[in-house]
């Protein structure tokens, strides 16, 4: 769990320097930075998936069914609303901007548990106790909430919990999880995720509004397609 700690001291640490920040910056300042954080969401999505589509035989149907099944259970579920109503909960306490630690609050916990790096990290901490995955990623973390904080405030701050808690899991299901997780479920995984990171990047810069937080099942379809080819096999 050390690693996931470290992690989570990161992304605290960047919040608290990207909202410092933000107080200097005027309205005009904001809008720009706001621009460059959605760009540079929406090329970590892009590239992410190009790294594995251009570079690894991938299954082309897989990823689509992934995001339709993923997005009915999503919505079944609710996971945004609820994630919502998580971040209102914490506006009203905080008395914060109308709907900026609601939204800060989401999107850096989708950014930050959607990646590949989230999940082998994870595994690799709870399972041989290699942490370079998870502190390289505290650092990546680290840098990004301090543009998401100085572009959209306080909530990124709480996203550290959606860390803890994601993180955490993994890293104490290791032991389980671990053989389970094979080149082509980990090849698939990455794919979705980085689509749902490309969806957050458009949904930022006001392109489509796309809720993201209702396709995260998306990323369990392909271990459970691999799951069900395995027990068949």
């Amino acid at each position: 769990m050390i690693a996931t700690v470290v992690n989570v001291i990161a992304i605290i640490a960047g919040a608290i320097t990207g909202i410092i920040v933000r107080g200097r910056f005027d309205k005009r300042m904001q809008e720009i930075t706001s621009q460059a954080t959605g760009l540079a969401v929406l090329f970590v999505g892009i590239a992410g998936v190009l790294d594995k589509m251009l570079f690894e035989p991938y299954n082309s149907v897989l990823f689509a069914v992934s995001l339709v099944l993923g997005g009915i259970a999503g919505s079944v579920i609710d996971i945004e609303g609820k994630m919502k109503k998580a971040g209102d909960l914490i506006e009203s306490k905080l008395k914060g901007s109308e709907g900026s630690i609601s939204r800060s609050f989401v999107a850096a916990s989708i950014l930050y548990c959607t990646g590949s790096m989230a999940i082998i990290g994870s595994i690799e901490s709870g399972i041989n106790h290699n942490y370079s995955i998870l502190f390289t990623k505290s650092v990546l973390d680290g840098v990004y909430a301090v543009v998401f904080a100085s572009t959209m405030g306080i909530g990124v701050v709480f996203a550290a919990v959606s860390v803890f808690v994601y993180q955490g899991l993994i890293t104490l299901m290791a032991g389980f999880v671990e053989p389970y997780m094979t080149g082509d479920i980990m090849r698939e995984v990455s794919i979705v995720g980085g689509i749902l990171i490309t969806g957050l990047g458009i949904d930022m810069l006001g392109i489509r509004k796309i809720n993201v937080a209702n396709l995260l099942p998306a990323v369990l379809v392909p271990v459970v397609y691999y799951a069900v080819i395995y027990i068949i096999k």
